[in-house]
């Protein structure tokens, strides 16, 4: 064979390999993922480091400058913040605060994409935060980073919009498995939190990148535990409403952090100050509150271990209960970076500490000691914030390494989270997302029927027509050629005694029962459905009943009718549920399109007394970097042009540029602009 001949075979065998490779999504998504869980492990590792290296130079340099006792420790949280803020809000806004919801919101917005700078801000920002004492955690960063990695891989490669998805999942679960030496909670934390579902097809680069990234992270950091904890096991079953106890406080607990959190986030948001001056002043505060309270400085893993083999006492666990909770909103609050994973487990642990020491003070030889509760506590407070019950079980197993207390764990989670839900039904990360107008929830939703309840739909029982089981044949007559209705509630004593068709009557009729009265022709043997069921289950009754109507009974008293659901009912409310949907879509593009365009849109009604009514778009004098990019009349979308009238009732949505909004609306409802 001639060389020529032979280098076009191994060329054409090469090209070959490759079609093979890029027609398997398998192949691709594996690979990608390998390369994604070693970005992440590396990441970490140097994260971490960068964090060693940061906390020596603020706090073991920082001893050498000649200031009065002490006052060091309040300063270089404040030095950390003024270094930190305009990296945050100069270089990358996106790696301000906890980072999940960061990445939550490139998912729903931005179909997965990050920016790339993202990864070397975050790293940066955090590491400076957390080595300069700021009370967060290290592990939101790490899954910021491991995010970008993966979108970043996807980008390069022009991945579809599912497969960068995945592919950010998959970074995601790599920095919790690198960061706390927890591969099997990593790819929980990417199913729960960031795709917020299971699916098969996601969980073979989710399982690679968190192996792959903890192999790593071994490799460099070492393979023990994140935690050294004694032996804990539940001492006896009756312990077990013990644990019920401290779930509800958990849940109690995470609630006041989730509140808290938003709530000075707020607060610094709404401040008229320069932005990236803030985390300085979120840096006094926490740098005052930990001259007192050191421990509340940094990650503070350190306390949890003590708080997990029950070294300290009941007085310092309630003080770090409250200042903890402080000293992570100011931080965070104030627009510096880390995470919030660490400071749950923190607040859970010297919670759990702290219930742990009064109920062993009252059942001393009853329960475990005090570090089994914290234990107990550090998930549960966690799930109850995170909303993420299974990562927060199997992180603390593999965190500690201990299977035996593993029951009132699970108890205790439970627990927490369901209350939490009750009280506060976004999550310590899904919450931003709300409040930008982004319901990740309502994405999810497959089925609406599902999602809407019996007491959402049915018609309440004081406007529905009932009759009594003494009416007669005759006004029952008169009622059904009255109303229209095929079949009436039959009621006595304000209970249910059954219910009366049209078909009842006809066949009484043709039986020629004389005299018969409803009690005698109504069907007593009722199917009913309860005000808390969803509309999908109440449909299948009708399904087999073939009827129109079923009563809506008291859970508490199945023989107090409340209402009563028609078909129509649940016509009307799946039509409502449906518009709703609508809206919040086009709201989700809104969104979308002013992310990837830079500027606002501004939705207005034209009403009778505005200026523009009546006029076309070149005759209204729109301010500049304006432009009308639909109108919406009636049912239907009209292109706007200049010779397009506007007309009362119109709904207009427009691309304005920064400060234009205003100007806009004057221009539309007096026909003036400022100069």
């Amino acid at each position: 064979m001639k060389k020529g001949e032979q280098s076009r075979l191994i060329k054409g065998g090469i090209a070959s390999i490759k079609r093979s490779f890029w027609s398997s999504e398998m192949a691709v998504m594996a690979t990608l993922a390998l390369l994604v869980g070693l970005g992440a492990g590396l990441g970490t590792v140097i994260f971490i480091r960068m964090i060693s290296f940061f906390n020596d130079l603020f706090f073991g340099s920082g001893k050498a400058i000649p200031l009065p006792f002490g006052t060091y420790v309040i300063l270089m949280p404040v030095l950390g913040g003024l270094i930190v803020g305009p990296i945050i809000h100069f270089v990358a806004p996106e790696a301000k605060g906890h980072g999940v919801p960061e990445v939550l919101t490139a998912i729903a917005t931005k179909g997965g994409h990050i920016r790339p700078v993202v990864v070397l801000a975050k790293a940066l920002g955090s590491a400076i935060t957390i080595g300069s004492g700021g009370s967060v955690g290290r592990e939101g960063p790490i899954v910021q980073i491991g995010a970008a990695l993966g979108s970043t891989f996807g980008q390069i490669f022009r991945l579809n919009e599912r497969r960068v998805v995945n592919l950010v999942a998959s970074g995601a679960a790599a920095g919790i498995a690198a960061t706390f030496n927890a591969p099997i909670a990593g790819v929980m934390f990417a199913i729960e939190v960031i795709l917020g579902g299971f699916e098969l097809r996601n969980l073979s680069t989710l399982v690679i990148s968190a192996v792959t990234a903890s192999v790593v992270s071994r490799a460099a950091l070492g393979d023990s535990p994140a935690f050294s904890v004694p032996v804990y096991s539940l001492n006896s079953p009756l312990e077990l409403p013990l644990y019920l106890i401290l779930g509800i406080f958990a849940a109690l607990g995470a609630i006041l952090f989730v509140r808290l959190l938003y709530f000075m986030e707020d607060v610094f948001d709404k401040w008229k100050f320069p932005p990236y001056l803030k985390p300085m002043v979120g840096g006094l505060g926490l740098g005052i509150l930990g001259y007192f309270i050191p421990q509340v400085f940094g990650t503070g893993f350190t306390t949890i271990s003590l708080a997990l083999t029950g070294n300290l006492g009941l007085g310092i666990l309630l003080l770090l209960i409250i200042g903890k909770l402080l000293a992570t909103t100011l931080t965070l609050g104030s627009g510096a970076s880390g995470g919030v994973f660490a400071p749950a487990l923190f607040i859970g642990a010297v919670l759990g500490g702290a219930y742990g020491e009064i109920v062993h003070l009252i059942f001393p030889n009853l329960v475990a000691p005090s570090g089994a509760y914290a234990m107990v506590g550090m998930a549960a407070v966690f799930a109850g914030a995170a909303r993420a019950p299974i990562t927060a079980i199997v992180i603390l197993f593999e965190m500690t390494q201990d299977y035996r207390i593993i029951l009132p764990l699970m108890f205790a989670t439970v627990v927490s989270t369901l209350i939490a839900q009750q009280f506060e039904p976004e999550s310590i990360y899904t919450l931003k997302l709300k409040l930008r107008g982004i319901d990740m929830r309502a994405q999810k939703q497959e089925n609406p029927l599902r999602e809407l309840l019996v007491k959402d739909a049915m018609t309440p029982i004081a406007d529905v027509e009932t009759v009594t089981p003494s009416t007669s044949q005759a006004q029952l007559a008169h009622l059904f050629q009255g109303t229209g209705h095929h079949g009436f509630l039959v009621i006595e004593n304000g209970e249910l005694y059954g219910v009366v068709t049209l078909a009842d009557m006809e066949r009484a009729l043709a039986s020629k029962k004389a005299g018969a009265t409803v009690k005698d022709i109504c069907t007593r043997n009722v199917i009913t459905v309860f005000p808390d069921e969803t509309l999908d289950d109440a449909l299948r009754h009708f399904g087999v009943l073939d009827v129109g109507r079923i009563p809506v009974v008291d859970r508490g008293n199945p023989h107090l009718v409340v209402g009563i659901l028609r078909r129509t009912d649940i016509v009307h409310s799946l039509s409502a549920s449906l518009i709703d949907k609508q809206q919040r879509a086009q709201r989700m593009t809104m969104i979308q399109l002013e992310s990837q365009i830079g500027s606002g849109l501004l939705e207005m009604n034209i009403t009778p007394a505005d200026a523009a009514n009546g006029k076309t778009l070149g005759e209204i004098n729109l301010p500049n970097n304006c432009v009308i990019v639909s109108i919406q009349r009636g049912g239907h979308v009209v292109v706007p042009r200049g010779n397009t009238q506007l007309l009362a009732g119109d709904r207009i949505i427009a691309l304005v540029g920064d400060g234009n909004s205003e100007e806009l609306r004057k221009a539309i409802s007096d026909g003036k602009i400022d100069s």
